[in-house]
């Protein structure tokens, strides 16, 4: 791996505008990597509930994809950390060639088991770059604290999931399920040359851990306002244990609201993403209709995003939050009314809410602690809101079997998006 001082210096051979260019699509292509994840497992369940070789029942699917839920907190939790650590860059390209490896594996898993397991591997590689992802792109944005850099990242996550349930009702039919793992894996042929090329590391990281001239040389490449490194006796022990500032008396209230909040949001993003395919063939459609449903959910939460990141920028992303989980429980609720042409506007809706609420709570997490524990602080909303994802398939298969998915699963999501609104009520801005 490229030392930081060394990539630094390869940059600066860039024209300022050409080097700034970069940082936000390559963080974006790593985050269009978790969308993928988001919906493969969904996209194919189908096709794996009529896989005679397997025999897999709606229980051992669940199993599998808590599988990878798991390994995604573990990921979350312990590369979210590192990333204050050991570097935002070298955190973020770890992440993202573990994951693409590992997922390229899962076309040639032989049995349940090995899948699952896969699944749970590849988790563990993913789970550290979307937190590492928000934190690098926060700190190189020209409006640092806003909503509108998380939120536009966070467009390539359900870009990416749109673009799988979209590749999904192509693929699949003619080529079977394996060959969505083989789709999943090849951005990084081209991704990962990039980040090593490209990819700067963080002058806020650089600066907590007393690299000062890599840092201004970095902030004047990309006309980034350097953020005040940690002076303090406190500042300096945040740095060096970021994970005991999230529980020290000035962060634990904000934590544990986010936490709480982040759990709830996951919750609906993978539950509905999961389960939403095969709730909807239970509904009566046929397997293309609820495939497009899941494209549809997405493509509503891309035009959420845009609309989300100006609405945070404007009323703060803690105010907007608590509007987005609200509208949120709102249309989760509406989609139990049976209607025919008018259920893919509210499918549409609900997405415009659901998933840009869970990335407002990134945007305030991001805004509201300091460098030299920001990317640990997503790291842990990120993971502990993976717990949520664990428990959303889950809600969804308990439902499915026995048999009240339909309407009451919809009762149930919303009742999560509203206890998510109570929950990020209760931070404060600190920062």
């Amino acid at each position: 791996m490229t030392a930081p001082h060394t990539q630094s210096s390869s940059i600066t051979g860039l024209p300022g505008a050409r080097a700034a260019m970069w940082v936000a699509p390559l963080c974006w292509i790593a985050v269009l990597l978790d969308g993928f994840d988001l919906v493969v497992l969904g996209a194919v369940i189908p096709s794996l509930l009529d896989y005679d070789a397997w025999g897999l029942s709606t229980g051992t699917i669940t199993m599998i994809s808590t599988f990878g839920l798991i390994g995604m907190t573990i990921g979350a939790l312990v590369i979210g950390t590192l990333t204050d650590v050991i570097g935002r860059r070298r955190a973020l390209l770890y992440a993202v060639a573990a994951f693409s490896i590992l997922t390229l594996l899962c076309a040639i898993a032989p049995n349940p088991f090995i899948f699952g397991l896969l699944r749970f591997l590849a988790g563990v590689g993913l789970g550290g770059a979307l937190p590492t992802a928000l934190a690098l792109v926060n700190e190189f944005s020209k409006k640092q604290g806003g909503g509108s850099a998380s939120t536009m990242l966070m467009t390539g996550y359900h870009v990416g999931a749109v673009a799988t349930a979209a590749l999904a009702l192509v693929v699949i039919e003619p080529f079977g399920w394996r060959a969505m793992f083989v789709v999943g894996a090849l951005p990084a042929v081209v991704l990962i040359p990039l980040m090593l090329r490209y990819l700067p590391e963080s002058p806020s990281y650089l600066l907590a851990h007393r690299k000062r001239a890599e840092a201004e040389e970095i902030a004047a490449r990309y006309g980034v306002e350097l953020e005040a490194a940690p002076t303090s006796e406190v500042g300096r022990a945040e740095a060096a244990n970021p994970v005991r500032a999230l529980f020290s008396s000035k962060f634990l209230r904000n934590s544990i609201a986010i936490w709480i909040t982040s759990f709830m949001g996951l919750l609906l993003v993978y539950g509905l993403n999961t389960w939403l395919p095969t709730i909807m063939r239970e509904a009566g459609y046929n397997l293309g209709a609820s495939l497009t449903f899941l494209l549809i959910l997405n493509a509503g939460a891309v035009v959420g995003l845009l609309i989300a990141g100006g609405v945070a920028n404007k009323i703060g992303p803690r105010t907007a939050a608590i509007v987005w989980f609200t509208g949120a429980a709102l249309f989760l609720a509406l989609l139990s009314v049976k209607v025919s042409f008018g259920i893919y506007v509210m499918v549409f809706l609900a997405g415009c809410f659901v998933f840009s609420a869970q990335v407002l709570v990134y945007a305030f997490t991001s805004a509201n602690h300091p460098p030299q524990i920001r990317a640990t602080a997503l790291g842990w909303s990120a993971g502990v809101g993976r717990v949520g994802a664990i428990c959303g398939p889950i809600l969804g298969g308990v439902l499915l079997g026995a048999g009240y998915a339909v309407p009451w699963g919809f009762y149930a999501f919303a009742l999560v998006g509203l206890l998510g609104a109570i929950s990020i009520s209760c931070t404060r801005v600190r920062i």
